[in-house]
């Protein structure tokens, strides 16, 4: 009895101080991970107090890239709860959801990812359907809403804003797929931009059951696995489509390409 007294009494007390926050929004989904591109796994309703154990970076929304880990074990955007500020309110989580990840990363790709990214999307200054008839602007932007509602730029977009979009949306694709990883693989800056190009191309939930991703949690060589399975992704609509294959080639010619600066997992 004495020792289920302690360990209930540490419970409530962990629980008493993971503070609660009420919702903004109408409907807001609580994710496995801290992104978009994760499952739902619950969605709490506007008003609904939620105990946030910790927060971490991850999607932006609106402009707050901040997730906070909630009581249910689920992400939810910092965007929907009224915390009172600007910023973290709590301790950095460990770990990203999904792969075990660390949360040291870098966030940002290097130059010649975006580059590479900018090439083989191609310019498009006004929202128009793409070759398979998803409306996009930019560098591969997929619009959410409605003639791009959403792209804080003027349209038509100049090279300058589209690659700024560009360098708002890689993000979410470079957290997802740190999320897969974990923390015993190594990359450098090329690697981590090439993968999130490809990230960026297939989508993340193609990127969480590949067999590229798995072969790297499992150790083996990233030269190696990047050699083998990019080459894989050359299809779409069954197709096997030139411009993706050059794609997968410029990919793994910048992986194997020498650098000192270590990208993953944590971020010189």
């Amino acid at each position: 009895m004495k020792l289920f007294s302690l360990a209930l009494f540490a419970a409530l007390s962990a629980t008493s101080f993971a503070k609660s926050y009420p919702v903004t929004g109408n409907t807001v989904n609580c994710r496995s991970g801290p992104g978009t591109s994760y499952g739902v796994k619950k969605s709490y309703q506007k008003g609904q107090s939620v105990s946030i154990s910790c927060q971490t970076s991850g999607t932006s929304v609106s402009g707050n890239n901040i997730w906070d880990k909630t009581s249910d074990g689920c992400y939810v955007a910092d965007y929907y709860i009224k915390t009172g500020v600007n910023g973290y309110v709590t301790t950095k989580c460990g770990s990203i959801g999904g792969g075990g990840s660390s949360d040291s990363y870098c966030k940002k790709i290097n130059t010649a990812g975006v580059n590479l990214v900018a090439q083989w999307e191609g310019f498009v200054p006004s929202p128009k359907p793409d070759p398979i008839g998803l409306p996009t602007v930019g560098y591969g932007h997929l619009c959410q809403k409605k003639n791009c509602a959403e792209v804080k730029y003027k349209f038509p977009l100049s090279q300058t804003t589209a690659k700024q979009l560009l360098s708002d949306d890689l993000p979410k694709y470079t957290a997802c797929l740190a999320g897969y990883l974990n923390s015993k693989v190594k990359l450098n800056d090329n690697q981590l931009a090439a993968l999130t190009s490809w990230t960026f191309n297939v989508g993340c939930g193609n990127v969480k059951t590949s067999t590229l991703i798995k072969r790297l949690n499992n150790g083996e060589n990233p030269n190696t696995v990047a050699g083998q399975e990019l080459p894989n992704w050359r299809k779409a609509g069954g197709q096997v489509m030139q411009g993706l294959v050059n794609r997968r080639k410029a990919e793994i010619k910048l992986f194997k390409t020498a650098s000192s600066k270590q990208a993953y997992p944590k971020c010189q």
